[in-house]
Order: C-alpha cells, then sequence, then structure tokens
C-alpha cells in the first residue's frame, strides 16, 4: 500500500472535488495526510484521512481570519485585476508558506506520492524540490491556455470562425506578453524565497509532468488539439446524499405539480442583491416552486418587503438531494454546483462574473445545457426570460440528458484511484495511451 500527502486550498470547492478520491483511496488501504485548512478537519477525518493544519499562512477557509482592508482592496476592483489580485494574495503568496508546511509534514509522513488542487502551488514546489511524483486535479474549468482558445479568464468561447480565431489568437499574444508575464515575474519572485530557480512557464500553464486530472467530460471543456499527454478526463467528482440530512418541513412540496426552479447563491460572492434578490422578483408571479440557498448567508438580510408564498429559502441543502427534484437551476457559476447539476440533467442559468465564473458561464453556453447571462448582476427580466426559454425549448433539456448520460459512464473516483495508484507503482508520467 502507498502513502499519499495531499494539498488542497482551503476553500469548498477546492476541498469538495478530493472527498471522493480520498474516500476510494482509503477504501483501497492507502494512507492519506490530508493538509488543508482548520474549518475542514472534520471532513477531511470523515474521508478518512488524517488532517494536517495550515500553520505558516493565512488559514482562510474562515473568511474571517481574511483582513479587512485585503476584502476592501479586493471588492474596489473588477475584471482582469480583480483575477490578478487574487491569485497574487490567495494562490501564489501562501506557497511560501505552504512549502515551509509540508517540508515538516514529509518528515513526519514520508508520502510515495503527493497530490494537490490546481491552484495549489506549494505542493508543486514541494514536489521540484524533492523529486518527487505528484499527481494534479483540477478544482475548476482547464486553464491550459492553448492553441484553440482564448486566454482564460476572459470567458470567451474557442474559435469556430477565422474572425474568432484572430480574435483570440491575438488575445493569447497580449496576454503573453502584458497579464501573464506580470504574474510570471511575481511568482518567480516568491519562488525565489524558496530556493526555486525562475521558471519559464506561464502562470495557467503550470501542470504536473506526471499526472493531471480533469474531473469533467470532454463533452463540457473546450477542445483543444494540443492537450498534453498527461492530462485524462476522468468525469466529475460529485458529492453524494448524506444520511445526516434533515429535510425541511416543506420538502414534500417538491413532489408536486409545479416546475421547481432552484436558485443558489454560491459560496463566496454571497450577495444576495447579486443574484438572489432579483431572482426571486424575476419568479414572483410565476407558477412554480422556488427553492433558495443563500450559500449561509442569514435571510434576513434580504432586501425584499416580504417572500412570495411559492419560495422556500434556506441557508443550505445539499445538492445531492435537491438536484434530483428540480428544472432549471439559477446559479452564479460555481463549478461544482454546476457539475452536479448536468449530473442530475438539470440545465443552468448563470450569472457570474467574479473568480473563474466567467469561463463557466461560457462553457454552459458553449455546451447548450443553459443560458449565460453573461453578467453577475442579472435584472429580473433577465432571468425570467432566461428560466421561460428553458422550461419551453426542449432542446436544452435534451441536451443536457446527453450529457448526463455521458457522466454516467464514469466513475470517477475509481478512475482517479486508477490512475494515482499507477502513478505509484511506476513514478513517472501515466500517459493517454
Amino acid at each position: 500500500m502507498a502513502r499519499f500527502l495531499l494539498g488542497t486550498i482551503p476553500v469548498i470547492g477546492h476541498v469538495s472535488p478530493a472527498v471522493p478520491m480520498v474516500r476510494e483511496l482509503i477504501k483501497r488501504g492507502h494512507e492519506v495526510c490530508w493538509y488543508t485548512g482548520q474549518a475542514f478537519q472534520t471532513t477531511v477525518e470523515q474521508a478518512g484521512a488524517k488532517f494536517a493544519p495550515i500553520r505558516s499562512w493565512l488559514d482562510y477557509s474562515d473568511l474571517k481570519n481574511v483582513p479587512e482592508s485585503v476584502m476592501k482592496q479586493r471588492d474596489g476592483i473588477e475584471g482582469v485585476e480583480r483575477l490578478k489580485f487574487d491569485l497574487k494574495n490567495f494562490f501564489i503568496d501562501p506557497a511560501t508558506g505552504q512549502v515551509k508546511d509540508l517540508l515538516n509534514l514529509l518528515y513526519e509522513f514520508p508520502a510515495d506520492v503527493l497530490i494537490a488542487d490546481s491552484m495549489f502551488l506549494g505542493m508543486a514546489w514541494i514536489a521540484e524540490q524533492k523529486q518527487l511524483p505528484w499527481a494534479e486535479f483540477d478544482s475548476s474549468a482547464l486553464a491550459l491556455s492553448s492553441c484553440d482558445t482564448a486566454p482564460f479568464g476572459l470567458g470567451l468561447q474557442p474559435s469556430n470562425t477565422l474572425f474568432r480565431w484572430l480574435r483570440n489568437h491575438g488575445l493569447r499574444w497580449f496576454f503573453q506578453q502584458t497579464v501573464l508575464r506580470q504574474l510570471r515575474a511575481y511568482t518567480n519572485n516568491v519562488r525565489s524565497q524558496v530556493g526555486l530557480p525562475p521558471s519559464p512557464v506561464y502562470f495557467f500553464d503550470r501542470m504536473s509532468p506526471f499526472l493531471y486530472l480533469c474531473p469533467c467530460i470532454p463533452e463540457f471543456e473546450y477542445p483543444r488539439s494540443d492537450l498534453p499527454p498527461q492530462v485524462h478526463f476522468i468525469g466529475p467528482l460529485l458529492s453524494q446524499p448524506t444520511a445526516e440530512f434533515t429535510p425541511p418541513h416543506w420538502w414534500d412540496e417538491l413532489n408536486g405539480n409545479r416546475p421547481v426552479i432552484h436558485v443558489t447563491q454560491g459560496t463566496i460572492a454571497t450577495n444576495l442583491n447579486d443574484l438572489l434578490v432579483p431572482a426571486l422578483r424575476a419568479l414572483e408571479t410565476e407558477d412554480v416552486l422556488v427553492v433558495a440557498t443563500t450559500g449561509g448567508a442569514a435571510t434576513d438580510t434580504l432586501t425584499l418587503p416580504s417572500l412570495p408564498a411559492h419560495v422556500r429559502i434556506e441557508p443550505f441543502i445539499p445538492h445531492a438531494q435537491l438536484l434530483p427534484h428540480v428544472d432549471v437551476m439559477i446559479t452564479n457559476g460555481g463549478y461544482n454546483g454546476v457539475q452536479i447539476a448536468l449530473a442530475h440533467g438539470v440545465p443552468l442559468v448563470v450569472a457570474g462574473q467574479t473568480e473563474e465564473k466567467p469561463e463557466i458561464a461560457a462553457r454552459v453556453e458553449w455546451a447548450q445545457v443553459g443560458i449565460n447571462l453573461r453578467t453577475g448582476t442579472p435584472t429580473p427580466a433577465q432571468i425570467q426570460k432566461a428560466v421561460k426559454t428553458l422550461l419551453v425549448d426542449s432542446s436544452y433539456r435534451t441536451r443536457v440528458k446527453q450529457l448526463q448520460t455521458q457522466m454516467q459512464q464514469y466513475n470517477a473516483p475509481a478512475i482517479a484511484a486508477n490512475l494515482i495508484e499507477r502513478l505509484a507503482e511506476i513514478k513517472r508520467p501515466v500517459l493517454n495511451t
């Protein structure tokens, strides 16, 4: 049996995809030590892994730990500038502390293979220092640059016309000379602090040379003619229904005759006025059952005089329990939420403009499984029109059902474990053949 040291960014969207993989590895008799934020200790231990807490950098699994000045600065910028801010403050700067903690962990837990989510730089740097094999799994859409795609972060679809190809080609060149060059220089400065030489690789092209797991199916990801051979599509890593869930008192209403519309605010961008409030206004006169979740935000912050009689609102409901009953999902584009919606055959209305959400929304549009509103603050009229379209136009549901069927061909935890075990056995790149 092998020993695996896993590192994940301390945010639910980076932790959740790892849970099914860890459970599968543990079930097969392997040992897993999981290094992440304190808020996820119970999650780690319930999966069967040994929990290792963050000690030498900011544990932002509890957002209250993030200095108010940092969040205020972040809130004052948008678009590419906010993306750069997030990458520097929440992914690149922490790498020095990650390296320090991981060095200590490897002394206590000498791992055979390292595993990390795709934004966890410290594990990649430790693997480089110690010459250890390591696997990487994506926690969002594939950001790798390609001759067939626009730069990641812009939310632009692949080229299918000469104009788009020229546009994407020009944007790639521009980004490489500006934003990506700046990020590369910044990253190399941080690398020097842990004794590593400069790297010529652009930020979004960093990738384990041994094994890269895409928790997705190819049909939802942009085609790339230059995809590296160590990239494997394994299907979505989904959360499972839990016996601990206690349904709210209104749960039987999900089995009624009205369409069920689920509105989810997400867990990072939790300003209810961005999406949830306009969605409730959009549907206040529709003959539907609306099930809204606030992402943990208090429901008394809603800027509505009263809730319509057909609205049910909760801080959180597990998607694995709710989505089998849902006809349309309105979301700000969190990757895991989109994946589980597709796995349940639910078409999507997506309104997200922060983090990488424009990329998720663009893929929903490209795959023809929903409607991209191209804004993070949609109007009630936009939402109402989109929901009505998805309820009436059967082509969206047909396409979603096709993707759902294709997803069912994958057992993602087992595929991931097989590939990781293969890496532990051969200690060299695990390539598509």
